[in-house]
């Protein structure tokens, strides 16, 4: 934080001091000074408003520049230094990065760590007041605005709904052609994203062990992949539930394109209403477990072990957090603009709930790396498609996808972030009847 003298004269009240404009460039340019005057090296560009450029140090190729957008940029990203504020002010356009984002997010690590003096809070807080208060309007996509009880089921229906209901269409322009929202399994740093997607949904399924005439739930089943993937090749029963009705009609219109409306089916169902008892010979769910949180995992887990028979498997593919991260808290730009209530929990708290509940831990494994490589083809491809997906959505969503790829990004890179497969099974009477070793997975 740096400092929070606003409040001393009310939090809506224009304090600045009306300097003429070359002023605002000038305590512009001092305060950036001072702030990353011990960040090495400094390798990025800064643009002002009115085309005033701060080059990187000498000697340094700039990684990316960061463009203020109005005179009273600054203020708006630096006088409250947090994850929420300085998200807020990238997606509403108070500054602009132009070239390569994730790079940014060292800068963003300076001004988090910067250690400050009282006197030195004080002081940069009446240089940020010298700007103006006012700057763009916040428009286009807001932050989640839920009610109700955390994780009823009413409440999770609208966190999901607000991520996952923002447009078909706008997801179809970054992800695979199955639109599989997920980590993918590549062999090479290079692959292609749909090639990796169909191996990761193959991958999947050889570690089900699927047998044709087999039923399979998928919880989470997004726009369908899995379970077209699963039926059309693995000869299973499939149901895939979600809680966003715009998944289930794409996912429903892409089974019967596929001729597979006999065989498989989309629902909109909560996990927690599905309610027959070792229906189900296999299990998976991929890319839902953070939305569930730690106080509900043991109801997630028991529901699961109900609706398995005997000697299935469950499948579990979710986020795990990292040795490094720090970001503990729920009031993160995450929970507010991306995963609302979503918890990411270490690796062996989930273990530990799934075995109380009766499960039996037969393999783990992580894919930290593949999920970077994922999300730095979605960054690319949403770039890309800058245009598109202004046009779908709004200039504000498109930013806060763009800053969530590249941040979530740097975290797998870092192993502030994890993923991990997780194989369990219903013991049937103590037998697990699983081969010996792990060979047909890897073929």
């Amino acid at each position: 934080m740096l400092v929070k003298m606003s409040q001393r004269k009310g939090r809506n009240m224009d304090t600045s001091t009306a300097l003429p404009p070359d002023r605002y460039v000038q305590t512009t340019l001092a305060i950036l000074k001072e702030v990353f005057s011990s960040y090495h090296p400094r390798n990025f560009t800064v643009r002002l408003w009115d085309g005033t450029k701060w080059d990187p140090e000498p000697g340094q190729q700039p990684l990316f520049t960061m463009v203020l957008q109005h005179p009273g940029a600054l203020r708006r990203m630096f006088m409250h230094v947090n994850d929420v504020a300085l998200g807020e002010a990238y997606v509403y356009d108070d500054f602009d990065i132009e070239g390569d984002i994730e790079a940014a997010f060292g800068m963003a690590g300076h001004l988090f760590a910067m250690p400050l003096s009282l006197a030195k809070k004080v002081h940069l807080g009446r240089q940020l007041l010298k700007l103006p208060s006012a700057g763009k309007p916040h428009t286009g996509r807001g932050a989640a605005q839920l009610d109700g009880p955390l994780h009823s089921k009413k409440r999770d229906m609208q966190a999901v709904a607000y991520h996952y209901n923002a447009s078909n269409d706008f997801f179809a322009l970054w992800l695979d052609r199955w639109m599989v929202y997920s980590c993918a399994y590549f062999n090479s740093a290079d692959e292609d994203l749909d090639l990796a997607q169909e191996r990761k949904l193959d991958y999947l399924c050889r570690k089900l062990r699927l047998q044709r005439g087999e039923r399979l739930l998928d919880i989470g089943c997004g726009w369908g992949g899995l379970i077209i993937h699963a039926a059309k090749k693995y000869g299973v029963t499939a149901v895939g539930i979600t809680l966003s009705e715009p998944q289930v009609q794409l996912a429903n219109e892409r089974i019967r394109r596929e001729g597979l409306a006999g065989q498989c089916l989309a629902k909109l169902s909560d996990y927690r209403d599905v309610d027959k008892p070792e229906e189900y010979d296999k299990i998976v769910s991929v890319g839902m477990f953070e939305h569930v949180g730690e106080s509900m995992l043991p109801e997630y887990f028991a529901r699961a072990w109900k609706l398995l028979k005997p000697g299935g498997v469950f499948l579990n593919h979710g986020l795990a957090s990292g040795p490094t991260d720090s970001n503990k808290g729920s009031d993160t730009f995450s929970n507010r603009y991306i995963f609302p209530d979503s918890q990411v929990l270490p690796i062996s708290t989930t273990l530990r709930i799934a075995e109380r509940s009766g499960f039996e831990v037969r393999d783990v494994e992580s894919l930290r790396e593949h999920y970077a490589l994922t999300l730095g083809h979605w960054l690319r491809r949403l770039e890309a498609h800058h245009d598109e997906a202004r046009r779908l959505t709004d200039e504000a969503t498109y930013r806060i996808w763009r800053l969530n790829h590249a941040g979530a990004a740097l975290g797998f890179k870092t192993n502030r972030h994890s993923i991990y497969q997780v194989l369990f099974l219903k013991p049937d009477r103590g037998e697990s009847n699983l081969p010996l070793t792990r060979a047909e997975w890897y073929i």
